[in-house]
């Protein structure tokens, strides 16, 4: 584990914003579906009438959601659902004799979100992904049509739920509209059917804007039916292409409109519908009104006749304005309400046959429908996913994650590049990094960091917001400067650029004028934006120069507007991004030198992040971004002191902390949990007895966790360098030392259940007498049956014993007998004991028993479950996956024994040796800047924190490793043996050798003179080679300085001390390689594609039943597969008698593979081989097709 270093922030910009709580999105949206969401669902259903409407009403009046019945801990260890039960009170009015009749009733178990925004659902935990969808309203695209090449606009109305109405254009000028996809209808009769009657009136509708001299739609659409003149030929003819069936008359085709458009209960924008539609048609219908109005339909056509004639422009349906992020109460909203819906026509129907004296709320109410709706939202939804939680980065990921695939999205394949593409709107709301890498790239994304989404689905930003002037008080205008020449009748009172003392303030204030003009500066006012809204404004960056007054230094800066990056003058600017963190997600704000590395490793940096498995040692980085502490903070895995106090017992499982009042504060520790991906959570006080702590100090590490900062790899000495060939194809050379010291050992667990169940024959029994069973192998079962905790358990090894009854015959007089001597024991039963997978082994850690005799909640039919849970402690090994944050990774292809690794001038090792060849084509050049830096980090003993584009520059990594190399020449730098990840340097040694050279120690080794460490470094290097002496190379400047130094690098190919390399000598011979090496410390993870996992072999096993072949793949305890190329090798080399073999008794022959095991058993020669049975099945398919086939072998026939 490191030993934590002082702390060096690179960092030039200040914080100017906390990080939020990365996980409020979902907690938030929660805690809204239960105060607001469910009572406006209740509100939309009540009251409930029976058909005729004349005789029941029924109500809901207000619900409750009560106490969950089981704690957390209880439904991950019992497999239950965390949840609550809601009680609604319900009111049910007889209308023929005014009676009411209430009454509270249980509804349902809804699921409740824990503290840490998930779910957990029959003991699995579970998220609910955000789902980016299109908000409802009206969008404006422009199609090219074939025939006439004319661009012509097509509209989409999209209802929050109802029928979507689709218009276009046809070449002929005619505007149509579909109902949720039926028959075209031209959409002046759809105008007639609400009111707009005669063509008089249809055609002074759009007169103002329908005026081409060359296209007239409404009168070409008008022509387009001749036949429809009237309102009601209007209603018969939409009735007629909206629905089949008998005749309509007037009032079922005014009915059908209605029910399809205006009835609130099927058809409704949602106030952002409606929100969106008044904003995009310059409407002033009132926000309640969530129906749609003729007026909506006017204001759309005219819309789409200016689209058509180019006088608007069509909307851009990719940008974020456009879309909407769903959170999780909004989606269980919409799932409640379908449940709801149901209720209400099963209630409808209740009500049709209940009596008036009979029907009371419990009567009328089955909350089935509800509780299947619920149900199979959580557990079939594609947005109730099983949570990553491979480590806390992934399961914080995925609480932040953003789909815009699921119910109502888009799929895989109707998905275009465009959507899938990054938009300029998605700037500090989603992150253009992070996605997954294969079909669902650009569907799925990630949240930006300081993003957050407001209560109508918009994702906002934060920025700061720019003043220009201020108001004319002494208190605002002192500090400030003048923008321009300020006078007062004539007289100069102010010059531009003048700074505002108190006495100029009280000049100023005099003047009549409200405002000042001053230099635009950053004030403290965070103004949160959506899509939409920061359109119009010059947005400039973070990293906009600024004085300490936080004004503008330039008179021009960087800035953006909408999808244009440009230079403006600083009076223009409106705003400046809070922190360079928030375009980018959490886990692309992990990653140091970001920027210096092409997005497609970028890309690969941040999933793979999210791979890396919890180690048994977990080391934070030498080189981070200062976000480690954040991600820890939300990860729901460390944990912190509520108050001030002292800490009064600190245990493996417990630690009780004691206020200034005596309050004592608890903390159960979780001891090795499973996650759901089988990695190990094992919670550790990093406090002890004794000690004082303060209100939201660290108490507790986790998986991952050290210190309270994210920890998902190690430190390790790296060289770029090939060796041996055995770091070709991104391949990795890793040392024995990383193996021994258990630097990459995880432990991951497994838990294997058996049930033991009433049969037809009889019940099962879990029990230690096991038919046909050696005593060793029931050495690790305890009395009853089940494995002792403890135990070390190999494949095929019994886990929990257990006993089926078999079909039984009529037992023989000896049989009867015996049973009469020894009882029941004699009775035929099979072994049906869980045992250890082929494949797995490890230590039992625990063993759990629920029984119907202990009250546990169980299946149907199930007497006992048991519970074993294995632990594997599994140290790095050749085949493990490993990697690096730029998205630098490989498969390790040798262990080499420390003395054989490549070594450093004082002799230590490397850790780890990477081929150079994986930089220059992956453009991930972060990883050389991390080496470099994390090695001046370890030699020097700081933990560098370098945050993206806001870390160190070039000149300042060549002083760290200047530094560096004068430490090492001064041999002030000692390398333990026992722990080489932790350097020591004897400053004061170092300032003594500096001192002795005429150097001033102070102002090379400190950090606020930029460029004298190199400088002293490359006077050193070349005085040491004799390219001058001292003062002659001091006397130089910078840029002559670099340029010798250079020379000297050409003409002697030797490297200056800002170049990071070092010579290293081959472990084996001793000997230098022939070029200096860059050496480095960087930061490794072991990722969870493990060995382990993938080896696998066979010798016999289960074969499919219609070809009699070997399955495929190890979960079905497959074969390889030997396929037609594999075939051609054997044929192309000749090998006729293998290939027999492969296609017959290895294969499908069962004849053939009964009658050589019986040879082998007896030592016999194999005889001739048979057919294999997937010929057999050829035959039999081409004969279904009416051929004769026959097999002939020698003239005669063979029968199949």
């Amino acid at each position: 584990m490191l030993k934590h270093k002082s702390l060096k922030s690179f960092a030039e910009l200040p914080e100017t914003l906390e990080i939020p709580d990365l996980i409020q999105v979902q907690l938030d949206s929660f805690r809204w579906f239960q105060e607001e969401g469910l009572r406006e669902l209740f509100e939309e259903i009540s009251p409930i009438q029976d058909y005729t409407g004349t005789r029941l009403e029924l109500h809901f009046v207000d619900y409750e959601f009560r106490e969950p019945l089981h704690s957390i801990p209880e439904c991950l260890e019992r497999g239950l659902t965390y949840s609550s039960p809601i009680h609604v009170t319900a009111q049910l009015v007889v209308k023929e004799t005014g009676e009411i009749k209430q009454q509270e009733l249980y509804f349902s178990d809804f699921p409740l979100m824990t503290d840490a925004g998930t779910f957990i659902i029959s003991g699995v935990e579970r998220v609910v992904v955000n789902q980016l969808t299109r908000f409802p309203g009206v969008y404006f695209t422009l199609e090219r049509d074939p025939s006439s090449g004319r661009e012509l606009c097509v509209a989409k109305l999209v209802a929050e739920h109802g029928a979507w109405l689709d218009f276009d254009t046809s070449n002929r000028d005619v505007i149509s509209v579909k109902v949720s996809g039926k028959r075209k209808i031209p959409v002046t009769t759809l105008l007639r059917a609400i009111g707009f009657e005669d063509n008089e009136t249809l055609v002074s509708l759009f007169q103002d804007i329908d005026n081409s001299p060359e296209h007239a739609f409404i009168r070409s659409t008008i022509d387009r039916d001749p036949l429809v003149k009237s309102k009601a030929e209007a209603l018969l003819d939409i009735y007629r292409k909206l629905s089949s069936g008998e005749a309509p008359s007037l009032s079922s085709a005014q009915a059908l409109l209605n029910n399809f458009l205006f009835n609130p209960r099927r058809y409704s924008l949602g106030k952002v519908g409606r929100y969106k539609l008044n904003k995009k048609l310059g409407l002033s219908i009132p926000g309640n009104c969530t129906g749609l109005t003729s007026e909506d339909l006017v204001q759309i056509v005219r819309r789409i006749i200016s689209v058509n004639l180019g006088n608007e422009t069509p909307d851009d349906i990719d940008h974020l304005g456009n879309r909407r992020a769903q959170a999780v109460g909004f989606l269980i909203q919409k799932q409640f309400r379908i449940g709801l819906l149901r209720l209400e026509r099963a209630i409808k129907e209740r009500m049709s046959i209940l009596g008036p004296e009979a029907a009371t709320p419990a009567a009328l109410i089955n909350i089935r429908p509800v509780a299947v709706a619920v149900r199979e939202f959580f557990g079939r939804s594609q947005l109730s996913q099983f949570m990553d939680q491979t480590n806390p980065l992934a399961e914080l990921t995925h609480k932040r994650r953003l789909s815009a695939m699921g119910p109502g999205g888009l799929s895989r394949k109707q998905a275009g590049f465009e959507v899938r593409d990054v938009h300029h709107s998605h700037y500090g709301r989603i992150c253009p990094i992070e996605t997954p890498e294969g079909p669902n790239i650009g569907l799925i994304g990630s949240l930006a960091t300081y993003a957050s989404v407001n209560e109508f689905g918009f994702i906002e930003t934060p920025y700061l917001r720019v003043v220009h002037d201020v108001p004319n008080t002494v208190k605002e205008l002192v500090g400030r400067t003048v923008w321009e020449d300020t006078r007062s009748k004539g007289k100069l009172m102010a010059k531009a650029g003048t700074l505002i003392t108190k006495t100029l303030a009280q000049k100023l204030s005099s003047l009549r004028t409200r405002n000042i003009k001053v230099i635009p500066f950053v004030s403290s006012e965070m103004v949160y934006l959506t899509a939409d809204e920061e359109g119009q404004y010059a947005i400039a960056q973070a990293n906009a120069p600024l004085n300490e007054r936080n004004e503008f230094t330039y008179d021009k800066v960087e800035v953006k507007r909408g999808d244009r990056y440009f230079k403006e003058s600083i009076d223009r600017v409106s705003f400046i991004d809070v922190s360079p963190k928030q375009l980018f997600s959490i886990a692309a704000c992990l990653i140091p030198f970001l920027e210096h590395d092409d997005a497609n490793r970028a890309l690969m940096g941040c999933n793979m992040q999210r791979q890396a498995v919890p180690l048994l040692r977990p080391e934070c980085p030498l080189v981070a971004t200062g976000m480690e502490k954040e991600v820890a903070k939300y990860s729901g895995q460390a944990l912190f002191a509520s108050d001030d106090g002292v800490v009064t017992s600190a245990t493996g499982s417990q630690i009780v902390i004691r206020n200034k009042k005596g309050k004592e504060y608890v903390f159960n520790l979780m001891k090795f949990a499973r996650t759901n991906q089988g990695t190990c959570i094992n919670q550790r006080p990093i406090v002890s007895k004794g000690d004082k702590v303060k209100k939201g100090q660290v108490l507790v590490d986790s998986f991952s966790l050290d210190s309270g900062s994210l920890a998902l790899g190690q430190n390790v000495i790296c060289a770029f360098m090939s060796w041996e060939g055995y770091n070709f194809e991104d391949a990795i050379i890793i040392s024995k030392r990383l193996v021994k010291d258990d630097a990459y050992t995880s432990v991951h667990i497994e838990k294997y259940e058996i049930e033991e169940r009433d049969t037809k024959l009889g019940p099962e029994e879990i029990t230690r007498d096991i038919p046909n069973v050696s005593e060793e192998s029931l050495s690790n079962l305890d009395e009853i049956g089940i494995v002792r905790v403890g135990a070390e358990v190999k494949p095929n090894d019994i886990l929990v014993g257990k006993i089926t009854p078999k079909g039984e015959t009529e037992p023989s007089a000896e049989e009867k007998l015996l049973r009469a001597i020894f009882g029941e024991k004699t009775r035929e039963v099979k072994d049906s004991s869980l045992r250890m997978p082929s494949g797995e082994w490890g230590r039992v850690i625990r063993t759990i028993i629920f029984s119907r005799e202990n009250h546990d909640e169980l299946p149907a039919g199930v007497n006992k479950l048991i519970q074993a849970w294995v632990a594997q402690k599994r140290k790095i090994s050749v085949g493990d996956k490993m990697s690096g944050r730029h998205g630098n990774k490989g498969v390790i292809s040798i262990v080499l024994p420390e003395e054989d690794m490549p070594f450093l001038p004082d002799g230590t090792p490397v850790d780890i040796v990477l081929n150079p060849l994986g930089v220059p084509s992956r453009m991930n050049i972060g990883q050389v800047l991390e080496a470099h830096l994390g090695w001046a980090a370890q030699t020097l003993g700081f933990e560098a924190v370098n945050p993206i584009f806001d870390g160190a520059d070039s000149l300042t990594i060549e002083d760290a490793l200047a530094k560096t190399w004068i430490a090492w020449k001064a041999g002030a730098v000692d390398f333990s043996p026992e722990d080489p990840g932790n350097a020591r340097t004897d400053l004061e040694k170092v300032g003594e050798w500096l001192s002795s050279r005429g150097f001033d120690a102070s102002k090379i080794m400190s950090d606020g003179n930029k460029g004298a460490a190199r400088e002293a470094a490359l006077c050193l290097w070349l005085e040491e080679l004799g390219m001058g002496d001292n003062d002659q190379l001091r006397a130089l400047s910078d840029e002559d300085l670099e340029q010798l130094a250079r020379k000297v690098y050409k003409e002697r190919r030797l490297y200056p001390p800002t170049f990071g390399k070092m010579e290293l000598r081959d472990g084996r011979t001793g000997k230098l390689f022939d070029k200096p090496v860059t050496v480095g410390n960087i930061y490794m993870m072991k990722l969870i594609h493990l060995v382990g996992d993938k080896v696998h072999a066979r010798s016999t096993g289960p074969y499919s039943l219609i070809t009699q072949q070997p399955l495929g793949g190890k979960a079905q305890f497959g074969g390889q597969r030997f396929g037609e190329m594999e075939v051609w090798a054997l044929e192309g080399h000749g090998a006729a008698h293998t290939l027999q073999e492969m296609l017959t008794i290895k294969s499908d022959d069962v004849m053939g593979r009964a009658k050589a095991y019986e040879s082998l058993v007896k030592g016999e020669d194999i005889q001739q081989l048979g057919i294999p049975e997937s010929t057999k099945v050829l035959f039999m398919e081409l004969r279904s097709l009416g051929f004769a086939v026959e097999l002939l072998s020698e003239g005669e026939n063979v029968s199949i």
